[in-house]
């Protein structure tokens, strides 16, 4: 199984109510066990985390990177201000994908800048709940292509996710 951690930011606890016009009226429930379901598929063994507070994320972070599990992560209002953040993903070596529900360079200017992206694999945003499956199986394959290892579990399991979605 492939692991990888699932670290969700400020406020995102508060998904379902917070600005649905904005973040969709899915709660992080709701991902989860969407997540979960395709994780299933995709061989991929997770662990789900939220936090309001950064240092608390940092440490989720380097506890995925020093263990060599993937980590998916919606930082939140942190993608755009916490440099531990960003030093944490770098210097665990935690392969990283970043997730947003919004798409952020459709809003205000101060979330077009993310200080994780640079140490992050990819960003995958704007497709509300969506984002997080697409970041999930893209994180499985550069995980399964970097550990050979791995069973080739994604080939089979590509095509019944996207019948999925």
């Amino acid at each position: 199984m492939i692991p990888i951690h699932v670290l969700h930011g400020p406020n995102l606890n508060l998904l379902g109510r917070r600005e649905p016009g904005i973040y969709g009226t899915a709660t992080l429930a709701d991902i989860e066990r969407d997540l979960r379901a395709r994780a299933e598929t995709l061989g991929v063994a997770l662990t789900v985390r939220q936090t309001n507070h950064e240092g608390e994320l940092v440490g989720f972070v380097q506890e995925a990177g020093l263990t060599g599990a993937g980590v998916l992560i919606n930082a939140a209002a942190y993608t755009h201000t916490s440099v531990a953040l960003r030093d944490a993903i770098a210097g665990s070596g935690a392969i990283a994908v970043e997730v947003h529900l919004s798409n952020v360079h459709a809003r205000e200017a101060f979330r077009h800048v993310s200080l994780i992206a640079p140490v992050c694999a990819g960003m995958i945003c704007g497709f509300g709940p969506h984002s997080y499956g697409l970041g999930l199986e893209a994180l499985a394959r550069l995980l399964q292509a970097r550990l050979p290892s791995l069973p080739s579990l994604l080939s089979d399991a590509s095509s019944d996710a996207n019948s999925q979605d």
